[in-house]
């Protein structure tokens, strides 16, 4: 693993990995680290008039507010779809203590969607980002726990992180630390700057609040499969062996004998395919699976260049002419075999 982008986080990878799934931990690399996300990016998005809900969130006081406080409508072609993110309103909401939440933001910044495909190589798992304003003084989400270990980028501001302890097997759940459950302790706390990385691994609690200034981050959340992962991949094998010519020889098999014969074909086929599965391939092609669904760059449109190597041809063919040195006229043109006036 070459670790290029991970490298730029966390500076000695070598001294990373003893972290990686055991404790939370501070990392300064040399020079700031890269955030390819910015506060003008935020700013660009929500000025194009395009950005809607559920892109954006916005949390006060523990709580997701409802879409209406910070987003409006706007009439289209008569009708008055709703959603558009109103910089107005989340101005005065930052402005009176709420977060600002941006989710899936590979799917609309090119910049982050190229750092998380380099970083997902690097880690061999799916990578999403989100991005996190706060203002000072407040907190963010409420105790909560991620399925994903997490690097936090501090872009701006500074913010105070307390992380507490992971869950003590695999019976545990991702979001808020409800106030029935029991209390992680806490493990650790330290305030965050521009520049540094925080790693949080997967299932430890953490909450942050903004210290210093306007506080935002860009979280990287580095997905884990789980047995829902694993299964259903098992379940593709399954569907490969009901694909199996044995089987497709005879797709509705109508007596008892036959429906069991088709059982039998597709049960032998099934544990031939499993036979040659080890755990480890299964993980891997579970882990493929998951990154396989990562944002891949769109395909360009490019209606310039479509308009400049528009085949002539099939100009003619739309307009009923042969082509520019054709002798067949348009239909309606008012003119007879010889060409004269009528």
């Amino acid at each position: 693993m070459t670790a290029r982008i991970l490298e730029q986080l966390v500076g000695d990878t070598h001294s990373f990995w003893p972290y990686w799934r055991h404790r939370p931990g501070v990392f300064t690399p040399g020079g700031a680290a890269p955030s390819p996300f910015t506060l003008a990016d935020i700013d660009a998005a929500l000025a194009s008039g395009y950005f809607r809900e559920p892109y954006i969130e916005m949390w006060l006081d523990g709580r997701r507010l409802p879409a209406t406080d910070f987003t409006s409508s706007r009439t289209v072609a008569r009708e008055t779809p709703a959603g558009f993110a109103d910089p107005v309103k989340i101005r005065a909401l930052v402005h009176d203590g709420a977060t600002m939440l941006l989710r899936c933001i590979d799917q609309w910044h090119g910049p982050t969607r190229d750092m998380l495909a380099a970083l997902a190589d690097e880690f061999g798992r799916a990578v999403e980002a989100f991005s996190f304003v706060t203002p000072a003084g407040q907190a963010g989400l409420p105790l909560h726990r991620d399925d994903g270990d997490v690097l936090i980028v501090q872009v701006a501001g500074s913010k105070s992180w307390k992380v507490h302890e992971g869950p003590a097997g695999g019976a545990w759940h991702a979001g808020r630390v409800t106030s029935d459950e029991q209390q992680p302790a806490e493990l650790f706390h330290t305030v965050l700057t521009p520049g540094q990385v925080l790693y949080i691994p997967r299932g430890f609690a953490h909450q942050a609040v903004g210290q210093d200034g306007l506080s935002a981050h860009l979280s990287l959340a580095v997905r884990e499969i789980g047995v829902a992962d694993l299964s259903g991949r098992l379940q593709d094998c399954v569907v490969r062996a009901a694909d199996d010519d044995a089987v497709d020889a005879a797709p509705l098999p109508l007596s008892d004998d036959e429906i069991t014969a088709a059982a039998k074909t597709l049960l032998e086929t099934a544990r031939r395919q499993l036979a040659g599965m080890t755990p480890e391939a299964l993980v891997a092609h579970a882990r493929q699976h998951r990154r396989d669904g990562m944002t891949v760059p769109p395909t360009a449109l490019s209606l310039a260049d479509l308009a400049r190597t528009w085949p002539a041809t099939e100009q003619a063919e739309q307009t009923g002419q042969t082509g520019p040195t054709g002798t067949t006229a348009p239909e309606g043109t008012g003119r007879d075999s010889g060409g004269r006036q009528p």
